[in-house]
């Protein structure tokens, strides 16, 4: 439980009382932590999940929200993009001090930040200039041990460096590395475990400093595990996700034009969606070619429409809109409907040998599936067209005999509906319109509270007064709605000095 609590799959234990998280709970953070990691769902502590947790990673929470660390600021807000990124996109650096023993020279030390910070610059209408002054935006430090802000290292093998979240005070944007750490500039991997590869961690610290948290994609510099060596510094390129990510806080490169969107961001507070699904924790809302994310704790990436085919760049680019879509269970595999085929990825490539026809899934010839979801009732897939559904077998790859039957089995909800999936909290919520309906654990009757509003409750769009929606749930407190905005996770929060801390743990 304590890993659990430490990176945000569940909240800090009370201690003015003697409850002990029960067995369901536990279950549905261990869920949310294998979908985050791109592991398969079991929902156990299985051989596969510990590798996981025992990798080198970061330990800021994947979550935001729920650790102590978070807990410490002044005021709660949904969302404050204004005040979680810099106020300008021409930025200056400048390195304090240098590794105390290490093979790495002091320019080649530049040189790694230098290219650390054009990953970013290179995807994004950002600018770093390296200055002789200490009174740069970004100012880099090798330290040991107490090192004046509050946040000691420990020595070889612990943490290994942390950040501070952009903003208006003195340290905003600060980057310290661990004096302590063997730093290696290693780009083939040459030398596993021999130390730690400076450009690698760079890139992640300085992609944090600029405002952006944790992503559940695999390809990310900012997926939470420590990834080891990317690569030749003047050849790394950022993945998809986190050139999105820094693209929506900062605009594009001057020299790419900017795709007038067919989407507007109000466009997600008007009528309903064509698919929505959970996938590696977030819940994607489809709508035309766009899209819109939350993340588990419960808030907006951002206002503006994303592209899909940005994203999942193996769809076809002539497709007006996603049916369903869905995360596999068994394999985490990622599902798209369009039409009477269906696509599979792993994270965001496609699959060899699709699309694939509906049929082979054993529906009839021409299926049109309109939703999809698991329901973690008894883990098993439902595909639906209009009033009808089918169980589906993820591991035999075919419907079960007995299909299809009426919809009707969950009571409370109108026909043909737009989409359902399961939340993070271990409900499920079926969407139509501009509505959503919860059905809390196994049960076939909706909530008495239900339905309520997506625009109002999910999508930002009225009733601003509260500190995060009032859907469905991931367990977390209100106090402890803080609030992202901006692909990938731009972090918001108010705590003192607006920290943003980045510990590099080796659990």
């Amino acid at each position: 439980g304590e890993w659990l609590i430490r990176y945000g799959y569940l909240p800090q234990p009370d201690p003015r009382a003697a409850s002990l998280q029960s067995e369901e709970e536990l279950s549905i953070a261990v869920r949310t932590m294998q979908r985050f990691a791109g592991v398969p769902v079991t929902g156990k502590l299985d051989r596969e999940t510990l590798k996981m947790m025992n990798r080198p990673r970061c330990s800021l929470p994947d979550f935001i929200g729920t650790s102590e660390l978070m807990r410490r600021r002044r005021r709660k807000r949904r969302y404050a993009l204004s005040e979680s990124s810099w106020k300008k996109t021409d930025l200056t650096w400048h390195i304090r001090s240098f590794p105390r023993s290490s093979q790495l020279t002091r320019d080649h030390v530049r040189n790694l930040i230098f290219y650390a910070f054009r990953a970013w610059s290179n995807s994004s209408a950002l600018t770093f200039k390296e200055v002789s002054s200490q009174q740069a935006d970004i100012v880099v430090d090798f330290a040991a041990s107490y090192h004046d802000d509050t946040y000691p290292f420990d020595g070889p093998g612990g943490t290994l460096a942390h950040a501070f979240f952009p903003g208006e005070y003195p340290i905003s944007g600060d980057t310290h590395f661990d004096n302590e750490e063997t730093w290696i500039y290693d780009p083939q991997n040459e030398s596993p475990g021999h130390g730690t590869d400076l450009f690698a961690v760079a890139v992640h610290e300085f992609g944090h400093a600029l405002g952006l948290a944790h992503s559940s994609v695999k390809e990310s510099i900012m997926m939470p595990y420590y990834q080891g060596p990317v690569g030749m510094p003047h050849l790394y390129q950022l993945s998809i996700d986190d050139a999105m990510g820094i693209q929506q806080i900062y605009g594009l490169p001057p020299d790419k034009p900017k795709e007038k969107p067919s989407l507007t961001a109000f466009e997600r507070c008007k009528s309903g969606f064509d698919a929505i699904a959970n996938i590696r924790g977030e819940v994607f809302f489809f709508k035309g070619k766009h899209f819109w994310r939350i993340q588990p704790s419960q808030n907006l990436v951002s206002m503006e429409p994303a592209q899909t085919l940005r994203f999942w760049t193996g769809l076809p680019s002539d497709f007006k809109a996603i049916d369903a879509a869905y995360e596999r269970a068994n394999d985490s595999q990622i599902v798209f409907f369009i039409g009477h085929s269906y696509w599979v990825f792993s994270d965001t490539r496609v699959n060899q040998g699709y699309p694939r026809p509906t049929s082979d899934l054993g529906l009839p010839p021409g299926t049109v599936v309109g939703a999809v979801f698991v329901w973690p009732h008894n883990g098993k897939t439902y595909l639906l067209e209009k009033d009808r559904y089918w169980r589906y077998d993820d591991q035999l790859g075919h419907v079960e005999p007995g299909y299809p039957k009426p919809v009707t089995l969950w009571k409370g909800v109108p026909s043909e509906l737009d989409d359902i999936t399961h939340w993070n909290d271990g409900h499920t919520y079926f969407f139509k319109d501009t509505h959503y309906w919860r059905f809390k654990g196994g049960n076939v009757e909706a909530d008495s509270t239900h339905p309520r509003s997506i625009p109002r409750d999910l999508m930002f769009c009225s009733d601003l007064t509260t500190i995060s929606p009032r859907g469905p749930r991931t367990g977390q407190k209100g106090e402890d709605g803080l609030c992202l905005c901006g692909a990938s996770g731009q972090i918001k929060n108010s705590f003192s000095a607006w920290i943003l801390i980045l510990l590099w743990m080796i659990c």
